[in-house]
């Protein structure tokens, strides 16, 4: 289990948290465990989420089995760093969708002694690490990787397999989208998906 880190007064700063994995990891499930414990601690939370996720609910950050806190849509990362003043504690989920500039962002509120708590998923539909996530890992003092159950396998899983053709990196979507799978299961979908999408030809024979 996580244990938090303690604010220290005297050194006036912050830190950041990753929580990463694939869909239906318990990022956001653990995003809203760590920011509920802030609150009852009395401490002055903010959370944000981008404008494009609406899967459960305009405004709030809502988990795979309906677990929710409020939080602030934001267009763009700047934004955050605009809105989260004076607070002690700022979370971020589907921190993937974000601009690049979230990580700078997340680094100066840091610095100005505030605990960022960042969720998101570290890879692609195609395994690819997801945009600026792997920076925000780099940077960030604790990262927490959690993993879903194959549905294949009974493995862990870490990959997040898109059921659909579509080929847009921005894709909503839940169980009837995505599928969580080991790295083997992953791998011959992927297998699989191309064979269905690309078949051979078939070669004409000579008369």
């Amino acid at each position: 289990m996580f244990l938090e880190n303690t604010v220290n007064h005297k050194e006036q700063f912050g830190w950041i948290e990753v929580i990463c994995g694939s869909m239906f990891s318990g990022k956001t499930e653990e995003l809203i465990r760590r920011l509920k414990r802030a609150q009852i601690a009395q401490q002055k939370v903010e959370i944000f989420k981008p404008v494009v996720d609406v899967r459960y609910d305009d405004d709030l950050v809502t988990s795979h089995d309906q677990n929710q806190i409020p939080s602030t849509p934001v267009p763009a990362a700047a934004n955050i760093g605009i809105l989260a003043s004076g607070c002690d504690v700022v979370g971020i989920d589907e921190a993937q969708f974000f601009d690049d500039e979230i990580v700078q962002v997340c680094n100066d509120l840091a610095n100005r002694g505030i605990r960022v708590i960042v969720a998101g998923l570290d890879m692609d539909y195609k395994g690819n690490p997801f945009g600026p996530m792997p920076a925000l890992m780099a940077t960030a003092e604790y990262v927490t990787k959690v993993h879903a159950v194959c549905t294949r396998t009974g493995n862990l899983a870490q990959y997040s397999f898109r059921k659909s053709a579509s080929e847009d990196l921005l894709l909503l979507g839940e169980k009837e989208t995505y599928e969580p799978l080991s790295r083997a299961a992953f791998f011959k979908a992927q297998k699989a998906l191309r064979a269905e999408q690309h078949p051979p030809k078939l070669k004409r024979s000579k008369e």
